[in-house]
């Protein structure tokens, strides 16, 4: 793909100054179709394509959860790796105004404001993951340990078993 095929967001401007290889993979976008529809158009294994969630604590402090396309969140465990009463998902105005991303183009690169961020400790076991850019239809493909280089990812079991 051509340098200028590439969308210049905040996520790609946070991974460039940060020289962080890379691959930009656009897909055409649909309203809720998910990392399935993603992983289906590039060709990929949704396992490898991950979720950017903003979700918050009972006490509504921010947090950014990275988790497998084909899983869920378990937010009660959640809340116990959290040591707080409960967590869960932000609602979508709350979501944007915190990332500075619509939804469905949620990165964890560049986010407006600076919260924790957790990935599901068998993302980092992948050899290489597709995660969104920031631009819905935009995906980057990195070596999934740029989450805690770069962004001090704190690798945590929370994954709801398929």
């Amino acid at each position: 793909m051509a340098k200028e095929d590439c969308p210049i967001t905040s996520g790609v401007r946070f991974l460039r100054q940060r020289k962080v290889d890379f691959i930009p993979r656009l897909y055409d976008y649909q309203e809720h179709g998910g990392t399935a529809r993603a992983s289906l158009l590039l060709g990929v294994d949704e396992h490898a394509v991950v979720k950017t969630l903003v979700m918050e604590t009972s006490d509504h402090k921010p947090l950014i959860v990275l988790m497998h396309g084909n899983r869920e969140v378990s937010t009660k465990q959640l809340a116990r790796v959290l040591g707080v009463k409960s967590a869960g998902s932000c609602d979508t105005a709350t979501a944007e105004r915190l990332t500075g991303y619509s939804v469905g183009g949620i990165s964890p690169f560049g986010a407006r404001q600076r919260m924790p961020i957790y990935v599901e400790q068998t993302i980092l076991e992948l050899p290489r993951i597709l995660i969104n850019g920031g631009k819905r239809g935009f995906l980057v493909e990195i070596d999934p340990q740029a989450l805690v280089t770069e962004l001090g990812a704190v690798a945590v079991e929370v994954s709801l078993v398929p």
